[in-house]
């Protein structure tokens, strides 16, 4: 019995995590990637947190999202202000947390409607 509808089936929607990588409708990626509702996973080329450059954020901005989560590992780490430079002049949040917690509030937006993109760290 089915207890509610599955209007975000047609979304990217995160159906897995773990250390090693994560499950996007239930295709396994063991590599950063950056993830939007209505998109298809895109590689995204950060290996560490630590490579973070603003480059990295205004190809996120190019999207033009409502609100970035981004998971930053096993633990939730912030990014230097002037890195996210191009999305604060859009008027965009940038909301740091671990990945699993990125996640899970990916999923909880992403089911609102809201135009929101999961940026995630996945490797060194």
């Amino acid at each position: 019995m089915k207890l509610h509808s599955d209007n975000t089936q047609q979304y990217q929607t995160v159906t897995g995590y773990d250390a090693s990588g994560v499950e996007i409708n239930a295709e396994r990626f063991n590599y950063s990637l950056t993830v939007l509702p209505e998109i298809p996973p895109r590689p995204w080329n950060v290996t560490r947190f630590e490579d973070l450059t603003a480059f990295h954020f205004e190809e996120i901005a190019k999207d033009a999202p409502d609100v970035v989560i981004l998971g930053t590992g096993e633990r939730q780490r912030f990014v230097h202000p002037c890195l996210v430079a191009s999305l604060s002049a859009m008027h965009v949040g940038v909301e740091s947390m671990d990945s699993q917690a990125a996640c899970r509030t990916y999923n909880v937006l992403m089911g609102e409607g809201r135009k929101v993109t999961l940026a995630l760290i996945i490797g060194g």
